[in-house]
């Protein structure tokens, strides 16, 4: 008999048919298993106890409620792979739900989830407070209806556009390194310090209501007029100082002759004083 013959004989046709039946068999198992799994699954996920009917917020103070809701049910809204609902407490969106809030209300921070028994998820978060206020660019003149600023909490996070204040409500930062502003941090690598620096100023008792970080790596301190309208006097020193030791050289300058008599006499013609010289202070009354 042939080689030929025997790969080819009736018997070993028939164990071939025979394998692929009990193969098809096990596929279909499988997949049937597979299947009734799947759907036992939905619908377990679909009875009424296991899904979220309502949404609450806890927490905001100026953002809406009714908005925070809604971008929580519309997140709820479908199904996954048009199997499973998206309200189901196991399964509901809380990542894509808490980038939107945070994308479109970034005044809010710390939000968190949570379901209550009565079929309700709880969204609860803290907002920032605006400690600050970011102006843009440069400096307006003083009380511009114009000047567009937003809140900055005291990590220097910009976060919301702020109303217009008439006098200097909030402490101004300005610095025309920023396009946009919201959303973004103020000078995150020296903003600390100069927070810092501000308070070590008031403390000297000198009045300061902005500062300016230019184009230039310099930095301006805005001070309080005397009585305005009259020009804000400037502090001028440079962004890479340290700013612990300006304030050391600001205090002696400050009381020590002839400064010291000028500062107190003249101080509403003061035109700046300059820090920016190392242990050399220089000042500028206007005549």
């Amino acid at each position: 008999m042939s080689k030929r013959s025997v790969l080819d004989s009736p018997r070993l046709r028939e164990l071939k048919r025979q394998r692929r039946n009990i193969l098809w068999v096990k596929i279909s198992v499988v997949v049937f298993g597979f299947c009734a799994i799947v759907g036992g699954l939905s619908l377990l996920t679909r009875i009424d106890k296991f899904n979220i009917t309502q949404v609450e917020a806890t927490g905001n103070r100026v953002v809406d409620t009714g908005e925070i809701r809604t971008i929580a049910l519309e997140n709820l809204e479908g199904n996954y792979l048009y199997i499973f609902p998206k309200t189901n407490f196991l399964l509901y969106p809380k990542v894509d739900i808490q980038k939107e809030l945070e994308a479109k209300f970034p005044r809010l921070q710390n939000i968190s989830f949570s379901i209550k028994n009565d079929r309700v998820l709880e969204i609860s978060m803290t907002e920032r407070d605006g400690l600050y206020t970011w102006c843009g660019d440069n400096p307006a003149t003083n009380n511009d209806k114009n000047e567009k600023c937003y809140f900055m909490d005291n990590t220097g996070y910009i976060f919301d556009e702020a109303p217009y204040f008439s006098g200097n409500v909030y402490f101004k930062f300005y610095d025309g390194g920023l396009e946009t502003g919201v959303g973004e941090y103020y000078e995150p690598a020296i903003f600390s310090n100069l927070i810092t620096f501000k308070k070590d100023l008031d403390a000297l008792g000198l009045k300061d209501i902005a500062i300016t970080v230019t184009k230039d790596d310099e930095i301006k301190v805005v001070l309080s007029p005397k009585a305005p309208p009259a020009p804000n006097p400037q502090l001028i020193l440079k962004k890479d100082a340290d700013l612990s030791k300006i304030i050391e050289n600001l205090q002696t300058a400050l009381t020590t002759e002839p400064l010291q008599t000028d500062f107190k006499k003249n101080y509403g013609k003061l035109n700046y004083i300059d820090l920016r010289f190392g242990n050399k202070v220089y000042w500028k009354f206007n005549e």
